[in-house]
């Protein structure tokens, strides 16, 4: 069972950026999804987290300029960053709550292995 997160890199201030994280394994059902972000010399901070029913809770640093959003399908989680902010540069990880056949059913809160996001100015 893993997380595996995709779409950082390099972007001006002003510009946009998507990430992607998508769940993989024995998985039975996949409960709150999100994104966390960890700046250098700060501690990790909620960026957004979506529920399974798509009720959606944003950090006050994000709030009017990053959008969260899930497959439900493919067990997947994304996020829309706009009007990226050179505080914005963080590593950015995934979590995710799982249930999972090890063979017996049970509730693991997985993380992901962080993406890079940069913005210059």
């Amino acid at each position: 069972v893993q997380l595996q997160a995709s779409g950082g890199g390099l972007v001006q201030t002003g510009g946009s950026l998507r990430l992607s994280c998508a769940a993989s394994g024995s998985i039975l059902s996949v409960d709150v999804m999100g994104w966390y972000r960890q700046g250098p010399g700060k501690e990790r901070e909620l960026v957004a987290t979506i529920a399974l029913d798509g009720i959606t809770n944003y950090g006050d640093a994000v709030k009017g300029r990053f959008t969260v959003s899930r497959d439900n399908a493919m067990n997947t989680v994304f996020l829309q960053m706009s009007s990226l902010k050179p505080e914005d540069t963080a590593t950015y990880y995934c979590k995710a709550g799982l249930v999972v056949r090890l063979p017996a059913y049970k509730y693991l809160e997985v993380w992901g292995q962080g993406t890079q996001v940069t913005v210059s100015s």
